[in-house]
């Protein structure tokens, strides 16, 4: 880690009760920003989980299957709860099992089949809360919900070493211009092992795909100071060097919400890719068995990656300083990569 992203890390402030206010809270249509909370999660039936949401924000339960319920017209829109599983939810395994000569068809087999099916994946496979996109001035509301679950039993990432369970935040950018976002991963890029220590994400996690680093090829390319791209430019580059969604800063579904065509022409997780225009941010443990943890750290992570790219002339000494410790050989790789594709 660099000594700059070090000492950013030691002025990172301990994480207040409340929900820090990004430096820029509406875009530049003067809408407030919105962001939207996935929140993964063991130890409780779906009903359970539809409850919490009810009890705290209002609405009406929607069952769609033993797998997937949703909540409708409440107080902060629609909420959706799944067994975090597309074999289960798609209802695939019908299918294996009509290879072996067993169709169940409808009706209380099948029901009955899959409450079998749910509670037995749910003890390694999360079940998931998503929220809708809501005003960032409302998380407090969302939290609620997240101190509801804590109540009635909900069990989080450190609960086993089965649960790589994380908490992921869908942020609205404040416009959709390539140099901002730009200065938006730059900024993530140098805090990475900052947040990752602030985090103190769980072992579990690390093991998985999900979380991990950019390659320093890429890190190096995107931090050179001439490197001024325009969207296109920035999206080929992006798939050129690490063409997956599979980052704890995701921008594959805001780049396809940008260009899905040009997106889903290569060689990424076509069907999981959900083109929106948010920062799909993975990094967090859920840690929401724990009566003390908020939604509010993970939040207020996010924030000093906002700040900093708020902030010209500092993100610029940080990239500087985060180039200086880059790998000279992949420093050379990423200069000749630049090279071939310009």
């Amino acid at each position: 880690c660099p000594p700059l992203a070090r000492s950013l890390h030691k002025t990172m402030p301990a994480p207040p009760p409340t929900f820090a206010a990004p430096p820029f809270g509406h875009t530049t249509d003067r809408n407030t920003r919105r962001v939207g909370i996935e929140l993964e999660m063991a130890g409780l039936e779906i009903e359970q989980i539809t409850g919490a949401v009810v009890d705290v924000l209002g609405g009406t339960v929607v069952r769609e299957s033993a797998f997937v319920a949703h909540v409708r017209g409440s107080a902060l829109g629609d909420f959706r709860a799944e067994l975090d599983a597309d074999i289960l939810k798609s209802r695939g395994y019908q299918g294996h099992l009509s290879e072996l000569g067993i169709e169940i068809g409808q009706g209380s087999i099948r029901d009955g089949l899959e409450a079998v099916l749910s509670r037995v994946a749910g003890l390694v496979v999360p079940f998931e809360l998503v929220g809708p996109p809501v005003p960032w001035t409302e998380l407090p509301r969302i939290d609620e919900v997240r101190a509801k679950l804590c109540d009635v039993g909900a069990r989080g990432t450190q609960a086993s070493a089965l649960y790589a369970f994380g908490m992921q935040l869908n942020v609205e950018p404040v416009e959709l211009e390539a140099a901002y976002l730009l200065r938006v991963l730059r900024a993530f890029l140098v805090l990475y092992e900052a947040l990752l220590e602030r985090e103190q994400v769980d072992l579990s996690r690390k093991l998985t795909p999900y979380v991990q680093a950019y390659p320093e090829d890429y890190v190096v390319h995107v931090m050179q100071k001439d490197y001024a791209p325009d969207i296109t430019r920035f999206i080929d580059d992006f798939l050129l060097y690490t063409p997956t969604r599979n980052r704890p800063l995701d921008f594959l579904s805001l780049f396809a919400h940008l260009d899905e065509a040009r997106v889903m022409a290569a060689p990424v997780e076509r069907e999981l890719v959900k083109p929106r225009p948010a920062f799909h941010y993975r990094l967090p443990n859920c840690r929401i068995d724990e009566p003390s943890w908020t939604l509010a750290e993970a939040w207020n992570g996010w924030i000093e990656v906002e700040r900093l790219a708020a902030d010209p002339q500092r993100l610029e000494d940080a990239c500087a300083d985060r180039l200086a410790h880059a790998s000279t050989w992949k420093e050379w790789l990423s200069e000749a990569r630049r090279r071939l594709s310009s």
